[in-house]
């Protein structure tokens, strides 16, 4: 009498939904009685209700063994199998309640849901193998609908999200886990997975042998660890070498780093990217561009990376694609130097698209006032339409062209002021300076300091010789 009271309670307690004090009397029930099934069944029911399946199991359990007629009881026990994603498990409790009661419509439907659940269990062992993690997440969440408590499910799943780059969730799921059990190996794996993808090697490393001490046989974190102490290793000692100046050896190890685990893509980003610096050390440009490139597919947020092929793009005077590089650059982080980068790389890009006139008269960009005025000397002698009288029309024309652009960039680079704002990469049309009104005889006569009339005649096979008129 005394434990069907303390029953009654429980069972009011348990219709107000204050499940923790329906639990406290259902174990005094039980205290009193301990050989009531239903008691067992009610308890089983109320930890249900608190999540705390695995307790409810042994509740469910222990009141099928006391009446193996007790339908609840069975119901119960699968429904707990089910919860904690033991599928076959629970197909076994519900079978059992459509013997006692073949008419049982929950039986029959929780018996489809572990039927489900099992379904998913294959496509998603299937799609692993396949490294289709997207489809194993979309399996493990529609299983877990039914298999809320499944912590195998829930870790296979943020194994999953690790791998598809998803860390802020992975981490999330794991972590759920060891607030319940600390000592899970599996969530302490995917915790140092997402540390190892994230490129904090060092942390990932520690959750790695902590993860083995839970299980010393634990493949997946084996393999995780020898691989993050490798990269780690290579790594830094490619970075050793680089400081020391040993760019081949530094060449050397960054590319047998990136050769450990193709799936570590921030590291991979940035082992890359180092690479692509040590061949910009060894002038090799168009290679530094390539490993910045890839470097850029595996992290489009890798501010560095762009900036050090932008650099490469500058040097090898590819200005667009420079330009387009620090606009990405600027466009993300908003700063002075970024914004001065840019400027730089736009002012060169303009510079490029005009006509070279230190190429035109063949002199360097540092050359002197001398240097200018002999080669202007040489190539306006070079290209004067009287040397080339004899030439056919098509040849006559070109030199005629080649003469004006000499005179043109003779009169820009030996005028301090015009050449200091052509280098500046003003636009000397927009200064006033129209360059189609340039008369390259006039500028040819004033250099010369000559009359108006000169010809070229000939001294010999050959030769020519310049004789004012």
């Amino acid at each position: 009498r005394e434990a069907e009271s303390f029953k009654e309670q429980g069972n009011a307690y348990y219709a107000k939904k204050d499940y923790n004090e329906a639990y406290n009397y259902y174990t005094k029930a039980i205290d009193t009685c301990p050989n009531n099934a239903s008691y067992y069944g009610n308890r089983a029911a109320t930890l249900m209700m608190l999540g705390r399946f695995r307790e409810a199991l042994e509740d469910a359990q222990q009141s099928v063994r006391l009446d193996d007629s007790f339908v609840r009881g069975h119901l119960r026990e699968g429904k707990c199998h089910l919860s904690l994603g033991n599928a076959m498990a629970a197909s076994r409790c519900f079978q059992r309640v459509l013997e006692l009661d073949h008419k049982n419509t929950q039986a029959q439907q929780e018996l489809k849901n572990a039927s489900t659940v099992l379904e998913y269990e294959k496509i998603a062992e299937v799609d692993f193998e396949k490294r289709d993690f997207r489809k194993v997440v979309f399996c493990m969440d529609r299983a877990l609908e039914f298999a809320p408590a499944c912590h195998r499910f829930k870790i296979l799943k943020a194994e999953c999200l690790a791998l598809l780059g998803r860390y802020p969730e992975a981490q999330s799921v794991a972590s759920d886990i060891l607030r319940m059990d600390s000592t899970n190996a599996d969530a302490l794996y995917v915790r140092g997975l997402c540390l190892y993808y994230e490129d904090c090697i060092e942390k990932a490393v520690q959750f790695f042998v902590q993860a083995l001490r839970m299980a010393p046989d634990h493949e997946k974190a084996c393999l995780a660890c020898r691989n993050a102490k490798a990269l780690k290793a290579k790594k830094e000692d490619g970075n050793k070498a680089f400081k020391e100046g040993n760019y081949k050896l530094a060449y050397e190890l960054y590319t047998e780093a990136l050769g450990i685990d193709p799936n570590n893509i921030k590291t991979n980003a940035k082992l890359y990217c180092n690479r692509g610096t040590v061949n910009s050390k060894l002038r090799k440009l168009e290679e530094a561009i390539d490993d910045c490139t890839n470097a850029v597919k595996l992290d489009d947020t890798y501010i560095k990376a762009y900036l050090r092929r932008a650099q490469c793009y500058m040097d090898t005077e590819q200005y667009e694609d420079a330009v387009r590089d620090y606009e990405k650059v600027y466009q993300t982080e908003k700063t002075k130097e970024h914004k001065q980068l840019l400027k730089n790389a736009q002012v060169e890009l303009k510079k490029s698209k005009r006509k070279d006139y230190y190429k035109i008269l063949g002199v360097d960009k540092n050359a002197s006032e001398d240097e200018i005025k002999k080669a202007y000397r040489k190539r306006a002698l070079m290209h004067h339409p009287d040397r080339h009288s004899g030439a056919s029309a098509e040849v006559q024309k070109e030199e005629e062209k080649k003469f004006k652009e000499v005179g043109e960039a003779f009169t820009i680079l030996s005028d301090p002021k015009k050449k200091a704002r052509y280098d500046s990469g003003q636009d000397l049309e927009e200064d006033g300076l129209n360059m189609g009104d340039f008369d390259a005889n006039n500028i040819f006569k004033a250099f010369f300091g000559g009359p108006s009339g000169f010809s070229f005649e000939a001294s010999g096979p050959g030769n020519f010789f310049f004789q004012f008129g």
